[in-house]
């Protein structure tokens, strides 16, 4: 046997002579049949049921182990099945947060901001990473969303210190999810710039084997024009990587982009009602 072979386990025993341990590296979140409903998800993980209702935040730290171990889904579709995990991406958003040029700075409450880029996806814990390509109806997606966030926050946090970080968690995703203040604007944002950032990292490293451009449809749902900024220098830098290749080009119209008009009226719903 090939010491690769020992060390992964593959006859039942590790390299050390013990039995090998079973994967325990990624938790892949349950297929709900019928309504989907949290109670669904969680009955299905493995491991016990959270427990509600109590002073300690514990049960909350257990579940916001599940955002570094769910991915975030749109890359798998491409064969990166072992991509970033939905904290990872909240991670670089909340330190790209902090960027905000001068002017915008002076606007925003920047403490807010790098809360609201750790706190938007949180109920993709439970609710994983729906994309615009996986058929759930907006209105879904933001029912299950929201339905989630009322669990965490008032069934796992609400007598944690008198609820008062629960409550604050709550309105803060609740006021990302409206998009109405400059500072919902900003996150949404960079949302989108981060996507963009991921998009072209993993493509230079594809060698013009993978083509993710669809995702650059995301460019043009960019609203504050210092991210615009960003945007066009990093696509840029994307447009120098392609250059004498052929490559999809989701931010241009359907008849010059290689994206489907389907799949592009499913992005405009996706992101029409944000």
């Amino acid at each position: 046997m090939s010491p690769s072979a020992k060390e992964n386990g593959s006859n039942g025993v590790s390299a050390n002579g013990h039995d090998a341990v079973p994967d325990v590296a990624e938790v892949q979140l349950p297929q709900v049949e019928g309504e989907w409903t949290v109670d669904k998800v969680l009955d299905a993980l493995p491991g016990d049921k959270p427990t509600e209702g109590t002073t300690s935040p514990l049960a909350f730290f257990h579940i916001l182990e599940k955002l570094k171990t769910n991915k975030r889904e749109g890359w798998r579709r491409f064969g990166i099945n072992r991509g970033e995990s939905i904290s990872d991406h909240m991670y670089r958003m909340s330190l790209i947060s902090m960027f905000a040029p001068p002017a915008l700075a002076s606007k925003l409450d920047m403490a807010k901001c790098m809360k609201m880029c750790l706190i938007h996806d949180m109920a993709e814990s439970i609710v994983g990473d729906i994309t615009p390509v996986d058929g759930v109806p907006k209105q879904e997606k933001s029912r299950r969303e929201a339905t989630t966030m009322d669990y965490i926050t008032k069934g796992l946090l609400g007598n944690v210190d008198g609820g008062k970080v629960g409550e604050e968690i709550r309105a803060i995703w609740q006021e990302y999810e409206d998009s109405k203040t400059l500072e919902s604007h900003y996150v949404h944002d960079i949302d989108k710039m981060e996507l963009l950032l991921q998009m072209v990292e993993y493509e230079k490293r594809g060698d013009h084997k993978l083509d993710l451009g669809e995702f650059a449809y995301v460019k043009t749902r960019i609203v504050l024009p210092e991210i615009q900024a960003w945007a066009d220098d990093l696509l840029k830098e994307w447009n120098a990587y392609w250059v004498g290749h052929e490559h999809v080009r989701g931010d241009k119209a359907v008849e010059s982009s290689g994206v489907s008009a389907q799949k592009k009226a499913m992005q405009d719903d996706y992101y029409n009602k944000e």
